[in-house]
């Protein structure tokens, strides 16, 4: 073969070769948040590996570099997709470049741009989950019951179910053995609190995630919704995930939203503008549409025979 023929192959193999994005992640990788970023970090990378994609990931730590440095340094013409970040003060400062590229913002401010779509595991999409099965189960009464000294943790929760809910939420400093019909009993502490609580009603009781541990034991009757993730082991990129490094149930819940992010992520990379799509993820049913991306996470119940997800 002659060289020029040589080359002419050359270059049309060249030409008809695939073009990979560049996708940046921004999470911190250093610092106080650092396990959290790792979680979300590993459940993305298993996503991504079980794909078989062939994009090029770019991950760096926003604890060590500002938001201004990421884009001034990091962010050029292959640069397709943004993920991240995951600081809601640092979501705010992208929103401000009003980015001319998808970014998927991994956490919830009140401002908007664009471009920038917000995906997260906010507790108010918990409590709206819950507020449904409240209402299939017909409750117009609901007691909430709180564990002393851990109120800040489940505060954006408890506003969320009210304004969910509207009228017939008060609190109380003990449920009775049984509820009233049309009553219900909100627990919100953790998995020991809950134990020591002792005897519970067996029916029309409810709890957050906050209150399921793995591989501990849940009073009969409690409802409550969470990932589904942990619960059906439909996802073999988050089984594979946890078996290279076991976490405790909170992390788990940030595997799993890594992996929905880089699915998210799949369909920016696959269209020239973002389009509406819904898929069942492992943190809930995912939709994305008008801007906008929301999570329904599947609500479950302890029965005698085991944990049984509710329609």
């Amino acid at each position: 073969m002659s060289s020029k023929k040589y080359w002419l192959l050359l270059s049309l193999a060249a030409c008809v070769s695939p073009v990979y994005a560049d996708v940046l992640v921004i999470l911190p990788e250093s610092g106080p948040m650092a396990r959290a970023g790792e979680s979300i970090k590993r459940g993305f990378i298993s996503a991504y590996n079980a794909s078989a994609s062939k994009e090029k990931i770019i991950f760096v730590d926003s604890a060590k570099n500002s938001i201004d440095q990421i884009f001034k340094t990091k962010v050029n013409q292959k640069t397709q997709l943004i993920v991240g970040p995951l600081l809601r003060a640092e979501i705010e400062r992208v929103i401000q470049f009003n980015p001319k590229i998808p970014v998927l913002a991994l956490n919830d401010v009140n401002d908007y741009a664009v471009n920038v779509w917000q995906f997260s595991l906010a507790k108010q999409q918990d409590a709206k989950a819950l507020n449904r099965v409240l209402k299939n189960d017909g409750i117009k009464k609901l007691w909430v019951l709180r564990q002393k000294g851990i109120e800040a943790s489940t505060e954006l929760y408890m506003m969320a179910l009210i304004a969910e809910f509207g009228v017939g939420v008060e609190f109380t400093e003990q449920l009775p053995p049984k509820l009233a019909r049309k009553q219900g009993g909100l627990l919100l502490g953790d998995h020991q609190w809950v134990v020591e609580l002792g005897k519970l009603p067996k029916k029309n009781i409810y709890a957050t995630p906050l209150s399921i541990e793995q591989n501990q034991s849940i009073p009969l009757g409690l409802s409550f919704c969470d990932v589904p993730a942990l619960y059906n082991g439909q996802w073999a990129d988050i089984m594979e995930a946890y078996k290279k490094q076991p976490e405790n149930m909170a992390f788990q819940r940030l595997l799993a939203f890594g992996g929905d992010a880089w699915t998210i992520s799949q369909n920016f990379l696959e269209h020239s503008s973002p389009k509406s799509f819904s898929f069942a993820g492992r943190t809930g049913q995912i939709e994305m549409s008008t801007g906008k991306i929301t999570r329904q996470p599947a609500c479950y119940q302890q029965q005698e025979n085991g944990i049984v997800i509710l329609k």
